[in-house]
Protein backbone atom coordinates (compact mmCIF):
# COMPACT_ATOMS: atom_id res chain seq x y z
CA UNK A 1 0.00 0.00 0.00
CA UNK A 2 1.49 3.32 -1.09
CA UNK A 3 1.54 6.21 1.34
CA UNK A 4 1.22 9.57 -0.40
CA UNK A 5 0.75 12.90 1.41
CA UNK A 6 0.22 11.01 4.67
CA UNK A 7 -2.65 8.92 3.26
CA UNK A 8 -2.62 5.18 2.58
CA UNK A 9 -3.98 4.83 -0.93
CA UNK A 10 -6.22 1.79 -1.63
CA UNK A 11 -3.96 -0.77 -3.30
CA UNK A 12 -6.36 -2.20 -5.89
CA UNK A 13 -7.44 1.13 -7.38
CA UNK A 14 -5.93 2.80 -10.43
CA UNK A 15 -3.58 5.63 -9.45
CA UNK A 16 -5.71 8.31 -11.14
CA UNK A 17 -8.68 7.24 -8.99
CA UNK A 18 -6.68 6.56 -5.83
CA UNK A 19 -5.25 10.10 -5.77
CA UNK A 20 -8.81 11.37 -5.22
CA UNK A 21 -8.70 9.83 -1.73
CA UNK A 22 -6.39 12.68 -0.73
CA UNK A 23 -8.25 15.69 0.70
CA UNK A 24 -7.92 18.53 -1.80
CA UNK A 25 -7.33 16.35 -4.87
CA UNK A 26 -10.26 15.69 -7.18
CA UNK A 27 -10.50 14.22 -10.67
CA UNK A 28 -9.11 17.31 -12.37
CA UNK A 29 -6.14 17.69 -10.03
CA UNK A 30 -5.37 13.96 -10.14
CA UNK A 31 -5.14 14.09 -13.93
CA UNK A 32 -3.06 17.27 -13.70
CA UNK A 33 -0.58 15.66 -11.29
CA UNK A 34 -0.13 12.64 -13.54
CA UNK A 35 0.26 14.90 -16.59
CA UNK A 36 3.02 16.88 -14.82
CA UNK A 37 4.93 13.63 -14.32
CA UNK A 38 5.07 13.40 -18.16
CA UNK A 39 4.51 9.69 -18.58
CA UNK A 40 6.60 8.51 -15.63
CA UNK A 41 3.44 7.05 -14.12
CA UNK A 42 0.72 5.59 -16.32
CA UNK A 43 -2.79 6.58 -15.09
CA UNK A 44 -3.90 2.95 -15.54
CA UNK A 45 -1.26 1.70 -13.07
CA UNK A 46 -2.64 0.10 -9.91
CA UNK A 47 -1.39 1.49 -6.60
CA UNK A 48 0.04 -1.91 -5.61
CA UNK A 49 2.26 -1.81 -8.73
CA UNK A 50 3.82 1.59 -7.90
CA UNK A 51 7.53 1.64 -7.13
CA UNK A 52 8.97 3.56 -4.19
CA UNK A 53 10.49 6.04 -6.65
CA UNK A 54 7.09 6.74 -8.27
CA UNK A 55 5.46 7.22 -4.86
CA UNK A 56 8.26 9.65 -4.00
CA UNK A 57 7.62 11.60 -7.21
CA UNK A 58 3.93 11.90 -6.34
CA UNK A 59 4.82 13.09 -2.83
CA UNK A 60 7.20 15.78 -4.05
CA UNK A 61 4.75 17.18 -6.62
CA UNK A 62 1.89 17.25 -4.10
CA UNK A 63 4.05 18.98 -1.47
CA UNK A 64 5.45 21.60 -3.84
CA UNK A 65 2.42 22.55 -5.91
CA UNK A 66 -0.77 21.69 -4.00
CA UNK A 67 -2.28 22.37 -0.62
CA UNK A 68 -3.57 19.01 0.59
CA UNK A 69 -4.70 17.30 3.79
CA UNK A 70 -3.71 19.08 7.02
CA UNK A 71 -2.53 22.31 5.44
CA UNK A 72 -5.74 22.69 3.41
CA UNK A 73 -8.00 21.70 6.32
CA UNK A 74 -6.23 24.26 8.52
CA UNK A 75 -6.70 27.00 5.91
CA UNK A 76 -10.43 26.24 5.54
CA UNK A 77 -10.89 26.25 9.33
CA UNK A 78 -9.04 29.58 9.60
CA UNK A 79 -11.26 31.11 6.91
CA UNK A 80 -14.41 29.99 8.74
CA UNK A 81 -13.03 31.30 12.04
CA UNK A 82 -12.25 34.64 10.38
CA UNK A 83 -15.85 34.96 9.15
CA UNK A 84 -17.09 34.23 12.69
CA UNK A 85 -14.69 36.77 14.24
CA UNK A 86 -15.60 39.65 11.95
CA UNK A 87 -19.30 38.91 12.40
CA UNK A 88 -20.13 38.63 8.73
CA UNK A 89 -23.39 37.03 7.57
CA UNK A 90 -21.52 33.85 6.68
CA UNK A 91 -19.92 33.87 10.13
CA UNK A 92 -23.30 34.20 11.83
CA UNK A 93 -24.64 31.26 9.81
CA UNK A 94 -21.60 29.15 10.77
CA UNK A 95 -22.01 30.10 14.44
CA UNK A 96 -25.68 29.04 14.44
CA UNK A 97 -24.91 25.87 12.49
CA UNK A 98 -27.23 26.85 9.63
CA UNK A 99 -26.66 26.65 5.86
CA UNK A 100 -24.26 29.36 4.73
CA UNK A 101 -24.90 29.63 1.00
CA UNK A 102 -28.50 30.82 0.83
CA UNK A 103 -30.36 27.51 0.92
CA UNK A 104 -33.91 27.45 2.27
CA UNK A 105 -34.36 26.39 5.88
CA UNK A 106 -38.12 26.34 6.42
CA UNK A 107 -38.04 22.81 5.06
CA UNK A 108 -34.94 20.73 4.25
CA UNK A 109 -31.50 21.62 5.69
CA UNK A 110 -31.75 18.61 8.00
CA UNK A 111 -28.12 17.66 7.58
CA UNK A 112 -27.01 21.00 8.90
CA UNK A 113 -29.74 21.62 11.51
CA UNK A 114 -29.99 18.12 12.95
CA UNK A 115 -33.06 16.09 13.89
CA UNK A 116 -36.44 17.78 14.22
CA UNK A 117 -37.33 19.10 17.66
CA UNK A 118 -41.03 19.45 18.26
CA UNK A 119 -41.94 22.85 19.72
CA UNK A 120 -45.13 23.60 21.63
CA UNK A 121 -47.24 22.12 24.39
CA UNK A 122 -49.03 18.77 24.12
CA UNK A 123 -52.41 19.91 25.40
CA UNK A 124 -53.70 23.16 26.83
CA UNK A 125 -54.56 22.93 30.56
CA UNK A 126 -58.27 23.28 31.29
Amino acid sequence: MARVAGIDLPKNKRIDVALEYIYGIGKKNAKEVLAKLEGQIDPATRVKDLTEQQAGLLNTILQKEYKVEGELRREVAQNIHRFIEIGSYKGQRHRRNLPVRGQRTKTNARTRRGRRKTVGSKAAAK
